[in-house]
């Protein structure tokens, strides 16, 4: 209790010089998107990729090898279900009403029917997530993001979400109570462990990996994608009959799914139909439409004109079997 109190302390006065920064910095991202921190950021990414390979990922890997496919969503359902009240208070700080009460709605739902945010039947219901997270709040307040940021252990941040991930981990209900609940402290540590790991298995299923494995510089890709995500989220398109256009399989900061940019081409496997293979006139074996004459060609320049056809006579050909018209 007494170091919570200290480091709120601490973080006061931090959080209150970032906002002013980040208030000072003319346009949504133009300072995040110069990355004037490139330096001491590809650092702490250098050493998050170092974590991930040497931990993260490994444990990751097993969780998936062990876990099947439904339990894996049902975790992934049940976190998402934690974040519902802090997306509630979120909203409510923004004004959006309705959003709010979709927030409400499917805690309340999820929690009792969906057992514990195992299963989300809010979803089938029509009640649709609505997710915020304080940066996004920061945001629609006026609050302008602020220099890029990698975060130790987190990732791709701005100044102004890196403020609210601060804040959220002090006021956030849920975190709230699993920090004053009197249990073990082996308990609450399971919990972050369970959501990283959680988090992790989330960005390998969404792709994720191999968008960074593509990139010439997956630094660089990682900064575009995360900036596209919160300008997404932040406007809200979710609402708008579009997805968040994260063309990068980034994690967002929690409770904000990020899914992989979608292309027109079909990918293998896919039931969408390709172009139109050439019809051709003949008919198909078992058809008893019989086909179209097919059209004269056209001469080419060089070649003579066929010959006109001979006249026909109605008199038989020798050797034919067909009787002789009768004399009178």
């Amino acid at each position: 209790m007494r170091s919570g109190r200290i480091a709120a302390r601490l973080l006061a006065p931090l959080a209150g010089a970032l906002l002013v920064s980040a208030c000072a910095t003319p346009g949504q991202y133009e300072l995040a998107q110069r990355d004037p921190l490139e330096k001491v950021n590809r650092g702490v990414w250098a050493v998050n990729q170092g974590a991930d390979k040497v931990l993260i990922k490994p444990v990751t890997h097993v969780y998936r090898a062990v876990a099947p496919r439904p339990v894996r969503q049902g975790v992934s359902n049940l976190f998402a279900n934690l974040s519902e009240p802090w997306s509630f208070v979120n909203n409510v700080l923004q004004g959006k009403s309705d959003r709010a009460g979709r927030n409400l709605a499917r805690f309340l739902i999820n929690s009792t029917i969906g057992i514990a945010g195992l299963w989300d039947p809010a979803s089938k219901l029509g009640a649709r997530p609505a997710p915020e997270d304080f940066g996004q709040t920061l945001a629609v307040w006026g609050v302008n993001g602020g220099p890029y940021l990698v975060l130790p252990l987190l990732g791709p941040s701005t100044l102004r979400d890196g403020v609210g991930s601060g804040v959220a981990a002090y006021a956030d209900p849920v975190k709230l109570a699993i920090n004053h609940a009197d249990i073990s402290v082996w308990y609450k540590r399971g919990y972050l462990a369970a959501y990283i790991v959680n988090t992790r298995s989330d960005l390998i299923e969404s792709g994720g990996d191999a968008f960074l494995e593509s990139s010439l510089d997956p630094y660089a890709a990682a900064r575009s994608a995360y900036l596209q995500i919160r300008t997404a989220q932040i406007a809200n398109q979710d609402d708008q009959g579009s997805g968040a256009p994260a063309a990068n399989g980034v994690p967002a900061p929690a409770g904000n799914g990020a899914t992989m940019p979608a292309t027109g081409a079909p990918l293998p496997g896919d039931d969408q139909p390709g172009a139109p293979l050439p019809q051709s006139s003949a008919p198909l074996p078992g058809d008893d439409t019989p086909a179209a004459p097919p059209a004269p060609a056209a001469p080419q320049p060089g070649t003579a004109k066929p010959a006109a056809p001979l006249p026909q006579s109605g008199a038989p050909l020798p050797g034919d079997d067909a009787p002789a018209t009768p004399r009178p």
